[in-house]
C-alpha cells in the first residue's frame, strides 16, 4: 500500500531552543507541530531542551519543496542559520 503525503500547504520551519541550538524541520500544520515539540511529543532531538521558538518559517505548495528546504536548513552553519532569521 502506497502512503500518501499529508495535505498541504507545507511549511519549512527553524525553532531555537532555551540552550540556543537550532532544529530544522517541515510541517503541514505549524501550530500543532510546534505545540508538540513544547508538550516533548514532537522529534527526538528536542525532548528536554524546551520550550522553543519558532524563528524561520516558509509555506511551499509542495511538499517535496517543503522538505527540500529543511534539509537545506539542516546543511548550513550555524551562522548561515541566523542570516536566515533576518531574510
Amino acid at each position: 500500500m502506497i502512503k500518501k503525503a499529508p495535505r498541504g500547504p507545507y511549511w519549512a520551519y527553524m525553532v531555537q531552543c532555551q540552550y540556543g541550538t537550532y532544529y530544522a524541520g517541515w510541517t503541514n500544520d505549524l501550530k500543532k507541530r510546534i505545540a508538540a515539540h513544547n508538550e516533548g511529543t514532537g522529534a527526538k532531538y528536542l525532548r528536554g531542551k524546551g520550550p522553543v521558538k519558532l524563528v524561520y518559517k516558509r509555506k511551499f505548495n509542495t511538499l517535496k519543496k517543503a522538505q527540500a528546504q529543511e534539509r537545506l536548513i539542516k546543511s548550513l552553519t550555524r551562522k548561515k542559520k541566523e542570516a536566515l532569521l533576518y531574510e
